[in-house]
């Protein structure tokens, strides 16, 4: 075979081994996937002030030429706390307060930001990439996880490709023009899907919280929600009594909307998120125990909430009957908490420029009377912990005479006692008096309401505050006070008895007198003269604070009898 030719045959063979080789290694990278590599790291920078500082490195892998960070690594360096479960990530802040929690979960592009105040204020940011759970961890490229945290922490937050770091600056808000640079590293591309993304965002319905409010005759589902309207539908009840209620482009939290009723017309409600956004919320109804007549729903604009009407058919006459027994019971209920003795109203006499009665060897009434009221709330509060004491006063203050009934009132009392000591000329006079308001009935007892009554002439503009005051007036007071006249007359004879068991003490009884601090308080009132400092043996009793615990608790026990009589007395005509 001649040379040339052998030549040829050499050079097409060649060229044909070559061209088959180009097909085979064509063949063999159009069939590999793309590269992917294992774990690494990411090290993130986080500022927190001037010079304040610190980098800590967080778990990455790569996927390709895509940088895939570990959303809980990355909250970890944030200095979040958070729970993981299932890839599932539940990230508490509390850089402002009251702080807030996010809820990222693998496969959803929507995470979901609650607030921490009083009103959950919930918030919806869409990624451009949903979480990958590998293993039990959920993965998101890097730059989309430094976008989830600046929205999110309204924080600056970049990765930056040049030197591999992610950078954060948490002491002051964000710091960019727009959200076009949120966790993006300057490339004009992404800024037009970060608009895109804040828009869709704003777009979003997003419900936060159902509300079931029970009729007689069915029932209200209220949906509250939140951003823009949308298209909502509604499929009535199926042959299982499930009704189906569509929102177009509507988001929430699945966890905390499933909701199971124990009663009612409405058991169950089950939310299922859509891709693309849609939302449907499964209402299962009781189509057992119940005849449904109807099923609607509307949208109220002006509060923002849909409104479902489920519709029973109902029995009148049941009605009717079930609201007059609710009716009576909250009415009982109303009175029982009335009439409930839950506040005494303790006043110690005088005090401040006032020093009330003065005795042979210089004891004030002031500070007497104030020990004895002292140890009185003490004994109260001890054995009734049900019962509120309020103190007209608690140290040595002058508190005006029409003030301390209106303290009283102010406070809701239910019984309003007044502690003081007596005097007379007559030296040998002796013995513990209660007084209830109402006309002098001797002169004794006009002769004590006048000295009780002299401090007026110590208070400011006392002129003003008394203007008028006669036997008319004392009689329109103690007309006021006839709705309490046989209680306080109890009240009285309550607290006499025990107070006469204590050695020495000789009862005057119960009297009737115009005392000014009676005038005021609406409630059972009574002032009680636990002895008198113008007699010398009555004087260095009351003066001994032993002795004085001794009256405080007669007087206990004076109310103890009393409440026992009132409470049994005032439930049983309410028949409780």
């Amino acid at each position: 075979m001649p040379d040339v030719i052998r030549h040829s045959i050499y050079r097409i063979a060649l060229v044909l081994l070559v061209t088959l080789l180009q097909l085979f290694s064509l063949s063999l990278f159009a069939a590999s996937p793309p590269l992917t590599y294992g774990p690494t790291t990411v090290p993130v920078q986080v500022n927190m002030g001037v010079d304040q500082r610190y980098t800590i490195k967080i778990l990455a892998m790569r996927s390709g030429n895509t940088l895939m960070v570990d959303i809980g690594s990355m909250a970890r360096a944030l200095r979040m706390s958070f729970h993981s479960e299932g890839g599932t990530y539940d990230i508490e802040e509390s850089l402002d307060s009251p702080g807030s929690r996010c809820r990222v979960e693998p496969g959803n592009h929507f995470a979901s930001v609650v607030s921490k105040d009083p009103e959950g204020r919930q918030r919806i940011i869409q990624l451009n990439a949903a979480p990958v759970r590998i293993e039990s961890r959920s993965y998101l490229p890097v730059t989309q996880a430094c976008r989830l945290f600046t929205v999110w922490l309204d924080r600056e937050i970049v990765y930056s490709y040049s030197s591999g770091r992610i950078t954060a600056w948490l002491k002051g808000k964000r710091f960019a023009e727009s959200v076009a640079s949120i966790g993006v590293v300057k490339r004009d591309d992404q800024n037009d899907l970060a608009r895109k993304t804040a828009s869709a965002e704003e777009a979003k319905t997003v419900i936060t919280g159902i509300e079931v409010e029970n009729r007689a005759n069915g029932a209200i589902i209220t949906f509250a929600a939140t951003g823009a309207p949308t298209q909502a539908s509604l499929l009535k009840p199926d042959a299982e009594g499930t009704a189906y209620f569509s929102l177009q482009n509507g988001q929430c939290d699945g966890d905390a909307l499933s909701k199971i009723y124990g009663s009612g017309v409405v058991r169950v409600i089950t939310p299922k998120q859509f891709e693309g956004g849609g939302l449907q919320f499964a209402i299962t109804l009781d189509n057992k125990a119940f005849i449904i007549n109807s099923v609607e729903f509307q949208r109220d604009a002006k509060k923002n909430r849909y409104q479902l009407y489920i519709r029973s058919k109902a029995d009148v006459q049941e009605i009717r009957k079930r609201e007059k027994e609710e009716q009576i019971a909250r009415v009982i209920n109303r009175d029982v908490e009335k009439w409930k003795l839950n506040t005494v109203v303790l006043d110690a006499g005088h005090g401040g420029k006032d020093p009330g009665a003065i005795g042979g060897n210089g004891t004030r009434e002031k500070d007497v009377v104030l020990n004895i009221v002292h140890d009185l709330g003490n004994f109260i509060e001890q054995n009734w912990p049900d019962v509120n004491v309020i103190y007209t006063r608690k140290d040595d203050t002058f508190i005006p005479l029409h003030e301390r009934g209106k303290i009283a009132n102010r406070a809701g009392g239910k019984l309003f006692i007044s502690v003081h000591c007596n005097a007379s000329p007559n030296r040998s006079a002796r013995g513990s008096e209660v007084y209830i308001l109402g006309l002098h009935k001797t002169q004794a007892a006009l002769d004590v309401a006048l000295f009780e009554n002299s401090v007026i002439r110590k208070e400011d503009d006392y002129q003003l505050q008394y203007k008028g005051f006669s036997e008319e007036h004392l009689i329109m007071s103690s007309m006021a006070q006839n709705a309490f006249a046989r209680q306080s007359t109890s009240l009285a004879q309550d607290i006499l008895k025990p107070v006469e068991k204590i050695p020495g003490n000789n009862g005057r009884g119960v009297r009737q007198a115009g005392f000014m601090v009676l005038w005021t308080p609406s409630m059972p009132s009574a002032l009680v003269e636990v002895g008198y400092l113008s007699n010398y043996d009555e004087e260095r009793v009351l003066r001994d604070r032993q002795e004085q615990a001794k009256i405080a608790y007669g007087i206990f026990k004076g109310l103890e009898s009393y409440r026992k009589n009132y409470e049994t007395t005032t439930m049983a005509s309410m028949g409780k």
